[in-house]
This record gives structure tokens, sequence and C-alpha cells, in this order.
């Protein structure tokens, strides 16, 4: 394969005094080339102090991380999740004292080496503990002052710690920003949502905490009574409200960066919403951003959700005003999944203001269609309704309400709500304990993003209570397969005095799109494995009273584009080869007529050839041809020596083919053609003026293209480069990851049409190497287009919706990547631990298995389904306790793209 020097850009001077203008600066940058970074790059050495304090009474284990300088700065508390202690944070800690931060880490009553009982964040206990930590900072003299005794503070911390930040800002005004993770904002609500004790995460928290004796007397003794009855009483919700940051909503006036979970059945998506509600109301800045993991597992974005935290606290607490702190609201959406180890691809969509759980509602008609019949999901009966009343489906509770159905199943490994991203459906519904209303067929995909709703009358035939557990399915066309998003499931106590008249239900908030040609189906169970429901029999009859609401946030789809995507910029010293061209223009061709045809098509190759240097018969690329849509991002694939860089060379007008056409919006592609003003390209290489400031750099590169300033769209690029107050500092004081920055935003200068890259992701770390896989699926979520070479086959297969497979010059296949892998019947099934002998044996036994292969690394199982589903395997693995953290199909782009180049050569 050619390997390219420079980096190409489509910004050609117009006349000849400015080409003058741009040989005189290209003059300057080569010369510039020679210089040498003398500033220390890397991060200042980080010290940290270990002290026992006693803030509120009770000894309590710190830490205290600083680094360099003796200037004042802004000082971080950094609470733990529950069960663990200032250990967990230390990293974060680190990162933060290394970006001129005073960090102080603590754990918290009860966990590492504190004293005292948990008290769930007692007002008089941890809350205390967090304002007598605020004091010692005051008294630091690193630590800036807002005034005597007033440090400039801010908190984050996951969960538990999530909440005491919370708490710290309604109860201690010297708070200046708080930024928690995935947690709550009513901890009654959290554990006893609408009256129904969520009994498996009750047990789950009091065992993570070493047990009810580690607790406060008067907690431990409400647990057990709770757990006892399985409802929770008067006394128990006021207890855990009362220890709650919404018992101090209205003094909650900072401004606060709510992360919370999709992936999370213990606090889920609607804890933020009401913290968003309420801070906002105070007239406090509120952002909120969804990540795909949570308590129940996932990805939990650490490198992101650090990294945004990061800008907020420089924003707010620093006040640096250039700083982007990100959107009013972010959600990370899946779709798809990496075959290479089953994990759920991601992509981010967001909008200026944050929607709610209820914008855009759109109403779907349903029907009751049974739920008598076979287990819901199980097989190809699913979907065939066994009876139908109507609108009103009657079922009953069990007595001892076994078996219970099954949605989420908080402790057990990997993730398992992940799964329905991936189009894998878990939840199971037994016959004759569940009612079911389904809609028709969707005629068009919709994106569901915040809370369903539907009005219902419900009734208990004996008129006690009626406990019951709704949830929505997206439902497969052929009705065999059923995905519960995100496994949430909602629970309803409803009293004697609200049945037999119409109340509207709450479904879970989840971000999940329908596709096109599936159909909703909204399920009420008398179980589920996570809750308590009544040990006596009884029998229910609900009927719809109306469509199934469903928000569908408008806002966030149409203001995805204008998301911040990366690009990889390009550098001023590519302008020596615009020069070349400039002087070649007068050997060239006649350059064709447009094609009005294809004056929307990003790009179209047709017969395209091209001999290496000095031979007859030898062929770089020969007779190539595919075409490119808008919106799309189409991987170049190939081993050494395929062609992929002689043909990109092509498309940008470098080089000039010997036969064939290059179109470009219907625009014949020549060296120095006016169509690639609309076209951006990355070839290799790096050239800022080091002496130089980022904003310098930038400006004078614009200025040797001879365009119009106005057209260069500065402030937009340096917007999306996010680089803050670093523009005004010379590059060579730039980390690795800054100077990407700069030219992110020097690609962005002019927003091309048509973005080509080659070989984007060398020299990059797996998560700047995860950004740039964002950027290309953002840039071309815009109606935008992006080509990328690479020769990392699990990144094409993550980043792109199409590719382009070549060998020796030829064209092999083009296609969709899904049509291109293949699915077939292997399914790779990765776990947790290791897989024995035995339980492979043991799974290759189950009905509808023709196989099942230990991988070489013993993490993992190659299944050969015979007649069972991938969600028939899921859920008996689940059964067997096996610790599953992702599935897929096995055959993955590599073992495709092999199979097509050794299927060329032979």
């Amino acid at each position: 394969m050619e390997t390219p020097t420079v980096r190409w850009r489509r910004l050609l001077p117009r006349t000849p005094a400015r080409w003058a203008a741009a040989v005189a600066v290209l003059a300057v940058l080569v010369g510039g080339g020679t210089w040498t970074a003398v500033a220390d790059d890397g991060p200042p050495a980080v010290q940290r102090e270990d002290r026992m304090l006693r803030p509120g009474g009770v000894e309590i284990d710190t830490s205290y991380f600083t680094a360099g300088g003796s200037g004042k700065r802004p000082a971080v508390l950094i609470g733990h999740g529950f069960g663990g202690s200032k250990n967990d944070v230390r990293a974060q800690a680190e990162k933060l004292a290394a970006d001129g931060y005073a960090v102080l880490t603590w754990s918290a009553r009860g966990f590492g080496k504190s004293g005292g009982a948990i008290s769930l964040n007692d007002p008089e206990g941890e809350v205390k503990d967090v304002s007598g930590l605020i004091d010692w900072l005051a008294g630091r003299p690193e630590v800036e002052l807002d005034k005597k005794g007033d440090p400039r503070v801010g908190l984050t911390g996951a969960s538990y710690g999530g909440a005491v930040s919370l708490l710290a800002a309604g109860y201690d005004q010297r708070v200046d920003a708080i930024a928690p993770v995935i947690t709550y904002w009513n901890l009654a609500d959290a554990l006893f949502p609408d009256g129904v004790f969520k009994k498996l995460w009750a047990g789950i928290f009091v065992t993570s905490g070493g047990g009810c004796e580690k607790f406060e007397k008067k907690l431990c003794e409400m647990y057990e009574r709770v757990a006892v009855s399985g409802k929770p009483d008067a006394a128990a919700t006021e207890l855990l409200t009362e220890r709650s940051p919404s018992a101090v909503a209205d003094r909650i006036k900072v401004p606060s960066l709510l992360v919370q979970g999709q992936s999370d059945s213990l606090f889920p998506l609607g804890h933020a919403d009401a913290m968003q509600k309420a801070i906002s109301a105070n007239g406090a800045p509120v952002s909120v951003d969804w990540i795909s993991g949570g308590h129940d597992g996932g990805d939990s974005e650490t490198a992101r959700v650090e990294g945004r935290v990061g800008s907020w606290f420089d924003r707010y607490l620093k006040e640096e005003t250039g700083t982007d702190t990100g959107p009013a609201f972010r959600v990370t959406r899946t779709g798809g999944i990496d075959s290479t180890d089953g994990a759920a691809l991601k992509r981010g969509a967001s909008s200026d203001t944050y929607p709610g759980l209820r914008s855009g509602g759109r109403e779907i008609p349903l029907r009751a269609t049974g739920g008598g019949g076979t287990p819901a999901g199980a097989g190809a009966g699913a979907g065939t309704a066994t009876k139908s009343t109507g609108s009103a489906e009657t079922f009953r509770n069990p007595a001892g309400a076994v078996p219970p159905a099954i949605s989420a199943v908080p402790g057990v490994g990997g993730g398992l709500s992940q799964l329905s991203s991936l189009g894998v459906g878990l939840s199971l519904d037994f016959p004759g304990q569940f009612g079911r209303f389904e809609s028709a067929p969707l005629a068009t995909s919709v994106r569901v993003t915040g809370t369903p709703t539907v009005r219902v009358n419900v009734k208990e035939a004996a008129g006690q209570d009626a406990v019951l557990f709704g949830k929505v399915y997206d439902v497969s066309p052929d009705g065999r397969q059923q995905v519960l998003p995100s496994q949430l499931v909602a629970p309803y106590r409803i009293t004697a005095d609200q049945q037999g008249k119409p109340i509207e239900l709450a479904l879970p908030a989840v971000d999940h799109e329908f596709d096109a040609g599936h159909r909703m189906r909204l399920v009420f169970s008398a179980t589920d494995l996570g809750y308590a429901s009544p040990a006596e029999p009884a029998t229910y009859t609900v009927t719809a009273d109306g469509p199934l609401t469903v928000p569908t946030a408008p806002a966030v789809a149409t203001a995805a584009a204008t998301l911040p995507w990366w690009t990889w910029g390009l550098p001023a010293a590519a302008l020596v080869i615009a020069a070349g061209l400039l002087i070649t223009a007068r050997r060239r061709t006649a350059t064709p007529a447009p094609d009005p045809a294809l004056t929307d098509v990003p790009l179209q190759i047709t017969g395209l050839s091209k001999k290496y240097a000095k031979s007859v018969d030898r062929y770089a690329v020969r007779e190539l041809s595919f075409r490119v849509e808008k919106g799309q991002v189409l991987g170049l694939l190939g081993p050494n020596g395929a062609g992929k860089t002689t043909t990109l060379r092509m498309l940008m007008g470098l080089i000039a083919p010997d036969e064939g056409e290059i179109r470009v919006f219907g625009q014949a592609i020549r060296p120095g053609a006016p169509v690639l003003s609309r076209v951006g390209a990355f070839v290799e290489g790096a050239g800022f003026l080091p002496h130089l400031s980022g904003r310098a750099n930038l400006d004078l590169y614009w200025q040797a293209t001879g365009r119009p300033a106005e057209d260069a769209h500065i402030e937009e690029a340096l917007e999306i480069a996010g680089l803050g107050d670093a523009l005004a500092r010379a590059v060579r004081t730039y980390s690795q990851g800054m100077r990407q920055r700069l030219a992110i935003a020097q690609a962005m200068l002019g927003m091309p049409d048509l973005l080509i890259l080659d070989e984007p992701t060398n020299g990059l770390d797996p998560p700047q190497i995860r950004e740039m896989r964002d950027v290309m699926i953002r840039y071309a979520a815009g109606g935008r287009t992006v080509i990328v070479s690479s020769h990392l086959l699990s990144e094409v297969e993550q980043s792109c919706t199409h590719l382009v497979v070549m060998d020796r010059g030829r064209l092999v296949q083009a296609g969709p990547v899904a049509e291109i892998t293949g699915s077939g019947d292997m399914i790779l099934v990765t776990v947790a631990e290791t897989v024995s002998e035995p339980l492979a044996e043991k799974v290759a036994s189950l009905p509808g298995i023709g196989s099942a292969v230990r991988t070489d690394d013993g993490r993992g199982l190659l299944v050969r389904l015979d007649g069972a589903t991938a969600s028939r395997l899921v859920a008996d693995l689940v059964r067997l306790d096996v610790p599953v953290t992702g599935v897929g199909p096995y055959r993955r782009l590599e073992d495709a793209f092999l199979t097509l180049i050794s299927g060329g050569a032979a």
C-alpha cells in the first residue's frame, strides 16, 4: 500500500496573489517544522495525604490530593458508592488534582476504616460529616476561598456519593457546584415505588453494607419490619424520605450536572427528572446526561463522564467561561453489537433544552391479545393470542406469588439489561399471570425517549389492593422475539378506592427505537422477581381505557446533528500539494459536464483504474465501481497493496485516474475541481507551528486559503473542539489529546459535506478511539458522509454502516456491514468467570442446542443453535446461574474479511 505523507485539504486559493501569499506562509510552516517542544507535556506529580478526621464526631478516613504550584485552587469532594470506600475514587481524584484542584476523598460512616454506623446520609450523620470536611478545606492555604471559612468547592460521586452531593448542596450553602452520578432523589420512592417493596434491591442494599447490624438501629428495624410484611408502612417511607435530597429540594441552588443510568432498576431515570425539575426551578443551571449503564450493569462510560464532570467544575469552580459543559440533555443510544465481544455499540444524541419524560407524545392504539397462553417470549407461539375479551384482560396472582415473572435481575453479573439493546429478550411472563395489549405493526420506526403512559381500569375481585407490574415490549414482525428495553418494569399498588375507574399509569422511562414492522406490547403482570407481591391469591381484571402514549422527544432527534462531533484536522503544510496542483492545472483535460441525477450523491466511482508508474499491465486499482449515499459511514477495507490509498488519492484529486470517473455531488473530480471545496480529508501527518497559539495557527491556516473569513465558521469549529483557554497557549505546550482537538477544529473549518479519513485512529489509545468512533457516527447523522480507511477491523465494524472490500486493486464486495458479516447460527456467549467443561456439556445438552464449546481463553462459549432462539438460550443460561456478559453472532468482520480475501485469491 502507498503511504501518504501529507494531509490534503479542499480549500484552494482562487487568485495568483493569494497563491503567492500561501506559498510565503508555507515557507514559514516548513521552517516551523524544525521546532521542538521545550515545555513538559506530562501531568504534574500528584501528592496524597491520608489522615483521620472527626468532622461530625466520628472518625472519618480521608485522603487529600494536590499537584504542583503554590497558587490558590478550587476544591472538590468525591464520595464513593454504597458498600465501597475512598479507595474506589482514587483514580478520579488524582486526575482532578492534576487538573488543578485540591481533592478530598473519604470513606463514609460504616465503610472502610471510618467509624460509626451507616445512617443512609442522615443530615445529622453523613451530611454533617461533609460540612465538617468543607470546614477543613477552608483552612487549607492552597484552597481558594470565596470568603473566610467558605472555600470554592464542588461535590461529585456515584450512587450513595451522588446523593450526599445533593444533600450537602441543600444543607450547606458553601457548596458551589455538584455532579451526582446514578443516584436517588427520594430513597423511599426508590425502594418503595408506588408503595410496592423492591425486595431484591433492598436486600442487596443491606447485604452490601455489611449486614443489618452495620446500620443505625432504627434503620435495621425498619428494613426487617418491611421485609417480613412485604409492604412498606408510613413510618418507613417517612424515615427514608427525610434522608433524601428531595427533602431539601427548594434549597439546592447550585449548577448541577445530573448523570443517570438507563440500565438501572434501582434508581431509574425518573429520579434525574425530578432532580432537574426541582433544581432548575430554583434558578440554577442544570444538565442531564443519560448514560448507557447503571446499577444493573453495562457500560458506565467512566472516561466520558469523568471528562464531563471535569469540564463542569472548570466552568463553575474555575469560572472558565469558554469551557464547553455539554448540552442541556444528552442520551447514549445503543444499537447493534460488536461481534468481537458481544458488547453494545453506542452513540449519542442531545438537545439544547431538557425535554422531560413526556415530550412529543404519540398515541399508539392497542388491542387485548390475551395472557393465558404460552409464556411471553417463549418460542414461536409467543405472539399468538390465546383469547380475546375485547379491551379487558383477566389474570391471577398465584398463591405465594410464585413463580414470579422476570424483568431486571439485580445482582446478576454482567448487566443483563444491556442484552435488550442487542435484540435479545430475557424477560419471562408466566401463563395466566399476565394480561397483554398489543399495537398493530408500526408503519414507521418510533424512537421512544421518556415515559410511556396509558389509562386503564383495574379491578381486584375481592376488593383488595391490586399489585401490578407494567412493561412495554418491542415485538419482532414474526412475534417470535420480544425485547424489554433495559429490562425495566414499573410497579403499581392500586388501592380499592382507585379501582373501577380510569387511572393513568406511567411505564418505565427508556430511550429505545421500535423499528418499522415491529409491534408495541403492553403487559401487566401479577408478579415480578424483584418485588414483593401479595402472598394471597387474587384475580385482576385490567381494561385499556385508551391508547399507549409514547414520548418521542422531537427536540432530541432534531438536535442530534448539532452534537459536538470530532473529526481529524488537516495541516496547513498540505497546501504545498495544492500549489503543485495549480501549477499543473494547465495540463488538465476538459472537465465533463455535471450530472444532475447525482447532485445529492456524495460519491460515485465508475470503472476506476490506475496503473503503477512505468507499468503497462500492473494495476494499483482496476475497474473499481461503488456509490456512497448521504448519512453513510463507509469503511474502505483491504490488505496491504489492495489499492485503498491510491483510490483515496484519486478521490481527492491528488492524482488522476488512467480510466474511469469519480463524481462528487455530480461533479467530475479533477485536480483543483471547485467541488473539492465540499470535501475534507485526513491522510496522515501533523503540521502546527509550535511557537504560535492554537488560535493563531487556525487563523494563519485560513488566511493561507484565500477564502473569506466568514466562510470559515471558525467559532463553530472552536466550540466543537472545546479547547477553552488553551487556545491562547503555544501549541508546544499541548498534550497529544489537545493537539488532536486543535486538528479537529482545523478540519472543521468550512464544514465539509464529505469527509475522508485514512487510518484516523493511528496512535490513539482506546478511549480516544471510542471518541473518534462517535465522531464519524455523529458527523454522518447530520446528513454528511464519512469515508474511512482503517486496518482496525473491530473499529470499522463498530463505526461504519457500509463497507467496500478491495483486494489487488479490485472490488471484492460492497454493501451494509450486517450484510457482509452475516448472522448464521453460531452464537458467542461471553461470561464473567471461566467456563468449566461440565457446564459447557450441560449447555450443549439443552433443547434446541446443537453444540457448545468453550473459547480458547475459557471465558466464553461458542454455541450452535439447532432450533432454539438466542432469547431462549439466554433465559436457560440465567437459570443455570451462568454470569452472562455478552451475547452476539460469532462471525466477526475479521472472519468475513478473511473469507472474502481468500476467496478473491483462489
